[in-house]
């Protein structure tokens, strides 16, 4: 089973509780792992390709923001030189490097929870809490398409008719606010439609069951339970002061404690749970495929 076939509920707490350290973090250590089971995970669902053309957009961005900070943050005691009169400090510059890392590595896990957690699974997530917000997502996100291709109709027939023509900007303005205007009432029409023919079928209904494609299996409890405890025990080492870490005013050493490398340990598995699940499906795929 891939990851993304796994029980919403599972996905979103995994994703939570790797947002949560890699967001909440500075030691240097974790945000590299981070970034690193980012990128592999990245990678198993894209390919190295989309990777690599990635780089185009990621590798300026890294280098923007490691450079931006020591020019806007003169913090640190050791100056490497002065610009404008301001201090440029060896730790402002670690510090601009790391903070692109941790950034970065959330961007990724944000293209990765992207790809996964599709509008279905966000309804099913959102249904629980509430039926009502659960179908006013749903019928917002059918609208945007829909909305798009009403709105392109009725200037088609608008301009067929002879309307609004001109290359004039009165011209233009006029027609875009009579397409606005048709389309926000055909809108707000589907909308009434929509909600009448959900109150008959019964929708909201105390006692009124659903079905859903999304169930719970063992496989989900399993991988709710080890997210939970890796990510406990990552953030036990976090509150223990055993992955402190400070860039100012001086650069302190990374921690090498017992719990230290207990919690890089957990947290790399954690890191590299998606990758490893997807990996093993692939090969497991082409090796049925080698059998036929």
């Amino acid at each position: 089973m891939r990851f993304e076939n796994y029980n919403p509920i599972t996905i979103f707490i995994y994703f939570l509780i790797v947002f949560l350290i890699t967001m909440f973090t500075v030691n240097p250590i974790l945000l590299i792992i981070s970034l690193i089971g980012g990128i592999l995970f990245f990678i198993s669902n894209n390919g190295i390709m989309r990777f690599l053309k990635d780089l185009a957009f990621y590798l300026p961005l890294f280098v923007l923001i490691a450079v931006t900070n020591p020019l806007f943050s003169h913090n640190g005691a050791t100056p490497l030189f002065f610009m404008n009169g301001n201090a440029i400090t060896y730790e402002a510059i670690i510090y601009g490097i790391f903070i692109s890392v941790m950034i970065i590595s959330v961007m990724y896990w944000c293209k990765c929870f992207g790809i996964i957690f599709t509008i279905d699974k966000i309804l099913y997530l959102v249904g629980k809490i509430s039926s009502k917000l659960a179908i006013v997502i749903s019928m917002t996100v059918r609208f945007i398409p829909l909305i798009k291709s009403q709105s392109k109709k009725v200037s088609k027939v608008q301009k067929t008719m002879g309307l609004y023509t001109g290359n004039s900007y009165a011209d233009r303005l006029k027609g875009s606010i009579r397409v606005f205007s048709s389309v926000l009432t055909w809108g707000l029409e589907n909308g009434i439609n929509v909600s009448d023919s959900m109150l008959s079928r019964g929708y909201g209904l105390k006692n009124r069951t659903s079905w859903s494609p999304f169930k719970i299996t063992v496989s989900d409890i399993v991988l709710i339970l080890i997210s939970i405890l890796l990510g406990i025990t990552t953030l036990y080492g976090i509150y223990s002061k055993s992955l402190e870490f400070n860039f100012y005013p001086y650069i302190t050493e990374v921690p090498t404690f017992l719990m230290s490398y207990i919690s890089y340990s957990v947290f790399g598995l954690l890191c590299i749970i998606p990758f490893v699940i997807e990996i093993k499906e692939i090969v497991k795929w082409k090796y049925f495929l080698s059998k036929i």
